[in-house]
């Protein structure tokens, strides 16, 4: 029924619905990274690249926005079923390789990629004590780097041995599996509560609006987002276009930079929650992912292999790592009876963000080149981190 409000029966266990998001998540990022990952292979070029990931924000915001409602009434484990169903679909199509495939693949996937993280929320919040959320947020948003790490290893090789299409087939595999998962543990988290009214778009906004602090949230999640997608769908191509590195090898940099997001998400979940300083965090992130995206932006041809691949880990570690802390912050300011709502409405200034990263990286991709892109990253992520530094500032005045 409703994840997002307090259930009338003691909660049940958190590691397997832990477990079960993590694995939700990993999903989605599989599916959105493999037609990055099999680019080169595939024949994929970056403005198709940019195409798909449009599609899969341009339908995720809507889904993620409005996603809270749905969520309230089927329940957090049956939207990841159908999240998951969705990945299937998609997957089937991209396999096909056409440019129209691809477009209605990314379109398909978006109805998983943005209601997941909200429901996702929506059920852990009522799992976790307070002092714990940071962390376990953390613990669940890994899920993006184990999907990110898995795809950068093994679907290059796939795609080398058996083709692109069996890279779609296994992501496909992996998501039927889930389905049987997510049915078999609804039951345990269905939880008897009285359903919450609705909300019209002008309240939703307001989830967002009416409270400083989740605003400039929201404002610098978009820059940090796009930086973060980049990174996770241009990576290889940047590597072999212009950091001199063949398709495997920028493959091993991005699982680098996805392994350096793992222990990121785990790591600042960890110092957010020993300091009790989640935003303080989160600007020292902020900064990390500007100055590595200028580096490799600027001359990473320069840094040589071994300082590629430090780069590309550390990298990883900021703009991969941030969201754990992002949505726990959210989690922790939002009203407690509409966690799934505020998370969803936050989102979906995080998807704007997703969903114009591409075609900027695009236009400037044809303009001056990848390594111009990112420094744009760069500098766009860095105006992100001086938002959140000036809303704390102007908090401590009054």
């Amino acid at each position: 029924m409703v994840d997002a409000n307090l259930a009338v029966r003691p909660a049940p266990a958190l590691l397997p619905a832990l477990g079960a998001m993590t694995w939700l998540q990993a999903l989605v990022a599989l599916a959105l990274f493999a037609p990055g990952v099999v680019a080169p292979r595939a024949h994929i070029e970056v403005w198709q690249l940019s195409m798909f990931s449009c599609a899969v924000f341009a339908v995720g915001i809507p889904a993620s926005f409005w996603g809270g409602g749905f969520i309230a009434r089927l329940g957090s484990l049956r939207i990841a079923s159908l999240c998951a169903t969705a990945i299937v679909v998609s997957m089937t199509l991209a396999s096909f390789g056409s440019t129209a495939a691809l477009l209605a693949a990314g379109l398909c996937l978006g109805l998983a990629f943005g209601p997941e993280t909200p429901a996702s929320a929506a059920l852990l919040a009522r799992l976790v004590t307070a002092e714990r959320r940071a962390f376990v947020f953390s613990v669940r948003q890994t899920g993006n780097q184990i999907g990110a790490v898995c795809g950068s290893l093994v679907l290059p090789a796939v795609a080398i041995a058996l083709g692109p299409a069996w890279c779609y087939a296994v992501v496909g595999a992996c998501a039927l599996l889930a389905i049987g998962l997510f049915e078999w543990l609804r039951p345990a988290y269905a939880g008897e509560v009285v359903p919450p009214p609705k909300l019209d778009l002008r309240a939703r906004l307001a989830l967002v609006t009416a409270d400083r602090r989740i605003a400039m949230l929201a404002l610098a999640s978009m820059p940090f987002s796009a930086t973060q997608v980049s990174l996770n769908t241009i990576f290889v191509t940047l590597g072999t276009r212009e950091l001199g590195l063949s398709h495997i090898e920028a493959g091993m940099a991005l699982a680098c930079a996805q392994a350096g997001g793992l222990v990121g998400r785990l790591g600042w979940g960890l110092v957010a929650m020993r300091l009790n300083a989640s935003r303080m965090v989160l600007v020292v992130i902020g900064f990390g992912m500007a100055a590595c995206a200028a580096l490799l932006g600027l001359d990473g041809a320069a840094l040589g292999r071994s300082g590629q691949f430090a780069v590309a880990t550390l990298f990883g570690l900021t703009a991969s790592g941030w969201n754990g802390v992002f949505i726990a912050e959210i989690a922790r300011l939002a009203p407690q009876d509409r966690i799934g709502e505020t998370t969803g409405a936050v989102l979906t200034a995080s998807y704007a963000g997703l969903l114009a990263a591409p075609a900027l990286v695009s236009i400037l991709d044809g303009a001056a080149g990848l390594g111009t892109a990112f420094f744009a990253l760069a500098c766009l992520a860095l105006c992100g981190t001086i938002a959140l530094i000036w809303e704390g500032h102007d908090k401590t005045r009054h």
